[in-house]
């Protein structure tokens, strides 16, 4: 499948979609506390997108069928909501996807509730950190795999590991397409693949395990955890390149 290059028009429909999803994300952490049900949270992040004009993309696509993925502690990524309660020390993973005028926009950040554990603050500090590292560190014309080995050697560094056989993407008038980036360097060569170029939108989110990046999937067909059972974290931003310059489009 081939990459999708953007155009100006195209860059501020995808703005316009991501941005959105920056303000339910501060929205978000302006109102999540303990007691809250993750169906609740979903709730409002549901309303919330409705009032600012566009849809929740996530619902309904390949099936899922909520407006955000929630995904609580030890759940990396793709956690449906339900009727847990939220409790002090718990965190949570919130992924949230748009789409306005024909674009999407995606983006998603881990959440503290209340007073959490120095290990969680650490993993989820790796995952911030991490994709703000890869964001500095593309550059028009390095392989996107050379990217991907940076990210992992970050993560590396601080001591977790990167979720496997999972990635970032491309995006535009489809919620995913080309390329797949993702959080590791598969085989031992970086210089191999497609390259970062001008026209290009993306969207990078480290995901990180604390011992064992050995993905495993729920029942449920969704929820994917680590094999190690720990907590784990996520963070994701949509990145527009253009002019030889990088902006990132999901912030308020």
């Amino acid at each position: 499948m081939a990459i999708f290059f953007k155009t100006q028009k195209d860059i501020e429909g995808l703005r316009v979609a991501n941005k959105i999803v920056a303000q339910t994300l501060d929205y978000v952490g302006d109102f999540l506390s303990n007691g809250m049900s993750l169906l609740e949270v979903d709730k409002k992040i549901d309303d919330f997108i409705r009032q600012h004009g566009a849809e929740p993309a996530f619902k309904g696509l390949y099936g899922f069928p909520n407006a955000s993925c929630l995904s609580l502690n030890e759940v990396v990524i793709h956690g449906i909501p339900d009727e847990r309660i939220l409790k002090e020390g718990d965190i949570l993973g919130v992924d949230i996807g748009t789409k306005i005028g024909g674009y999407f926009g995606d983006s998603a950040r881990t959440f503290p509730i209340g007073k959490i554990s120095k290990q969680d603050e650490d993993v989820i500090a790796c995952s911030k950190d991490a994709l703000y590292f890869a964001i500095k560190n593309i550059k028009v014309g390095m392989y996107f795999k050379e990217l991907s080995a940076k990210i992992e050697k970050f993560i590396l560094d601080r001591g977790f590991v990167p979720l496997m056989g999972y990635c970032g993407h491309g995006i535009g008038k489809r919620p995913h397409e080309e390329p797949e980036i993702l959080n590791y360097l598969e085989g031992k060569n970086a210089k191999v693949g497609p390259k970062i170029k001008n026209g290009m939108v993306f969207c990078i989110e480290p995901m990180i395990c604390q011992k064992d990046g050995y993905p495993v999937v729920a029942a449920d067909n969704w929820a994917v955890t680590s094999r190690d059972g720990l907590r784990t974290s996520h963070y994701e931003h949509c990145i527009a390149v253009f002019n030889n310059k990088v902006e990132i489009l999901s912030q308020a």
